[in-house]
């Protein structure tokens, strides 16, 4: 009996060439470990600014003017103590970093598992629930959207402070959050429209 598919079993010349180009995709991989190392950062970042908001709860001078330095916050009387404004400007700085945070999980885990190679996690209990869906458009919807989240609060950080800000530069920041937002929208629109006829098909 003559074989249906003589190509079947007989190995294409050009085989390794694709191979390659598929064992390209670990080239990725030191960009994640290198996002990771740039986590570690954020971490060291938010504990010490954590540090020093406690020890200026406490009194302390030097931990305080830390604290004002690293918001950019400026006053025409000399700060001595801990008031709302620093208070706030510090715990949303802290939440940016979260935020932030947030966003490179979301890079590195849904980025490795899109492009680089699945991690199993299936039936594990502490894999997210965003991950048993994701692939590269859900992915982008989802990082347009923190985006959006993160620049919101350095909206709000600049009209908390906005006594040190220009007027050029306040217009600006909320022209850039808009076109964030109008970006997100136009992503998962976009997305929504694609899905559709494949939605269609099945």
């Amino acid at each position: 009996m003559a074989d249906p598919n003589p190509l079947q079993g007989r190995k294409s010349p050009l085989r390794p060439l694709p191979n390659l180009i598929f064992a390209s995709r670990w080239l990725q991989l030191p960009l994640y470990l290198g996002l990771i190392a740039a986590q570690a950062v954020y971490v060291f970042h938010f504990w010490v600014e954590l540090v020093h908001l406690l020890e200026a709860a406490f009194g302390s001078e030097v931990a305080l003017q830390k604290l004002v330095t690293s918001i950019g916050y400026k006053s025409t009387a000399p700060v001595t103590s801990l008031n709302e404004t620093v208070i706030m400007l510090v715990v949303l700085a802290l939440i940016d970093v979260v935020m932030i945070s947030n966003l490179l999980i979301m890079v590195i885990v849904g980025g490795y598992e899109t492009f680089v190679s699945r991690m199993n996690l299936h039936g594990h209990p502490d894999q997210p629930e965003w991950l048993s869906h994701v692939n590269a458009s859900v992915l982008k919807v989802k990082l347009a959207t923190a985006i959006i989240g993160i620049s919101s609060i350095h909206l709000l950080k600049t009209f908390i402070n906005a006594d040190n800000y220009s007027d050029r530069v306040l217009i600006a920041q909320t022209a850039i959050h808009i076109a964030f937002l109008l970006s997100a929208m136009a992503i998962a629109y976009t997305d929504r429209i694609m899905a559709g006829p494949a939605t269609q098909r099945h």
